[in-house]
């Protein structure tokens, strides 16, 4: 993959990308921009990886959302599509569901990747981001 060793402060932008859904990230890609500074291999994986998964989990609870309030208006499925909507958004581990105690394991799996200085990986998102990050 890349072989340059990341300095402590791309580690420090990467792992704080991840942590702020790609905030952290886009804000230093403006100030390269403004610099314009070149980024490295290990900062553009990071901070676009962080970008893409925010971009992909708004888009994701916006389509569910809509699926969920078109199947609450059909009689006998919308009592089924409240007890699926209710299971997955219930408070379960620390008051926090299912669903956000995946997605806190996963942006912290890859924080700790970055602050490590390593390429953490997610199966076909990590894929399309090598392809991109030139």
């Amino acid at each position: 993959m890349y072989h340059e060793k990341p300095f402590m402060i791309e580690r420090i932008i990467a792992g704080l990308s991840y942590l702020t859904m790609g905030l952290v990230g886009f804000i230093w890609l403006i100030i390269g921009l403004i610099r314009r500074a070149g980024l490295t291999k290990f900062l553009q994986y990071h901070i676009f990886q962080s970008i893409f998964i925010s971009m992909g989990y708004v888009l994701l609870c916006l389509i569910f959302g809509f699926l969920l309030n078109l199947l609450s208006m059909i009689p006998f499925i919308n009592i089924l599509a409240a007890q699926i909507a209710m299971f997955f958004n219930m408070p379960l581990f620390f008051g926090y569901s299912i669903i956000q105690t995946i997605i806190y394991i996963l942006l912290f799996y890859l924080a700790i990747t970055s602050f490590l200085g390593l390429y953490g990986r997610i199966p076909f998102i990590s894929d399309i981001i090598d392809q991109n990050v030139r």
